[in-house]
């Protein structure tokens, strides 16, 4: 079995995409010959630039993919013009396969499901224990079909030299030296309010950190959670300093890089810690760590309390917020200083 165009349709959400990732590695090590695309949305497709398991990188925008015929068309032709001979679909959209079909790609493996069977060549079943097991496994079984066995690879993501000098300039700018402990802190989610836990406790756990002269913050999050971290922020000290909204997805992921541990919520910024290196003490309450924590990344910590509706995959908690209330301060800044006192 060889290919000699591979296209592969990346997920649309950070986190998925960055899951997604050792599918790329998979991919290339199957079939080191083949020119292989990712396919991605913009602007979550920049996380993919300098990635050396890929030859080209097919980034469009949403407002393409459902705007006027004239965009949809372009997309359509690009397809056709690559003359891919493989497509592998990660996203489960029927739009996501009615493209590849539309664009004569050869061969389309996805899972079925959303009345897109009949377009794809290669339907798979959704694996049974979907619930159980992790989306990194999930996205793994897809390549079945392809005499490909699930392996050991991990998420994974490249930055340049150059990317992370630029972030040490940033971080030399803002007052943080190499001696300092560098935490940092992403308290929003873009799902919803209900991954989050509450804005006061971050600002508590800050609080402790602070204690410690040698320790530095920085808050991260996107447009979205600007106005959460600043009133988060609002009145600390120097040693905190809220990038939120202020960085790109490279950057954002470069300074994550750079830090000694990460305190997330079920998030991108999470997944990205995972795929570089640092530590997480990940907190989950709507949504299940078996199925999107970070992938086995042994120095991190994942605090999700027990109770009898979680997880409800909800964006906003309907109830009374128990799954996250039940999750206390203490117990975080302890997870936090544990890893501090392990990861040099």
């Amino acid at each position: 079995m060889t290919f000699e165009k591979i296209i592969i349709r990346m997920p649309n959400w950070i986190g998925d995409l960055v899951m997604a990732t050792p599918i790329l590695t998979d991919i290339r090590q199957a079939f080191p010959q083949a020119h292989i695309t990712a396919m991605s949305l913009s602007p979550i497709c920049d996380l993919l630039r300098e990635d050396r398991d890929i030859d080209e990188l097919f980034c469009f925008s949403k407002a393409s993919s459902f705007g006027r015929r004239s965009e949809r068309r372009d997309i359509i032709e690009k397809l056709r013009r690559g003359q891919y001979d493989l497509g592998i679909l990660l996203t489960h959209s029927f739009s996501s396969a009615w493209w590849f079909w539309r664009g004569k790609v050869q061969r389309r493996l996805g899972y079925r499901g959303n009345c897109r069977g009949l377009l794809l060549t290669d339907a798979l079943a959704l694996p049974s224990k979907i619930h159980e097991q992790h989306l990194v496994e999930t996205y793994k079984q897809l390549l079945q079909p392809l005499g490909i066995s699930t392996s050991d690879t991990l998420p994974r993501l490249f930055f340049t030299d150059k990317e992370i000098e630029q972030a040490r300039k940033l971080l030399h700018q803002l007052g943080i030296r190499p001696e300092h402990r560098l935490v940092g802190i992403n308290p929003g989610a873009a799902y919803g309010s209900a991954k989050c836990w509450l804005p006061e406790r971050f600002r508590q756990v800050t609080e402790k950190l602070l204690r410690h002269e040698d320790i530095r913050i920085l808050y991260f999050g996107d447009q979205t959670s600007m106005s959460l971290t600043k009133e988060i922020c609002k009145g600390l000290p120097s040693p905190v300093v809220n990038l939120a909204g202020l960085t790109s997805l490279r950057e954002l992921g470069c300074l994550i890089k750079l830090c000694r541990a990460l305190l997330t919520n079920d998030s991108g910024p999470m997944h990205i810690a995972a795929a570089t290196g640092t530590p997480v003490v990940a907190l989950f309450g709507s949504t299940n760590e078996i199925v999107t924590g970070p992938y086995k990344t042994p120095m991190s910590r994942v605090i999700h309390k027990e109770v009898a509706c979680s997880p409800c995959y909800k964006r906003v908690c309907p109830i009374d917020f128990r799954c996250m209330k039940r999750i206390e301060t203490d117990e975080v800044y302890e997870a936090l200083m544990q890893i501090l006192h392990t990861h040099v």
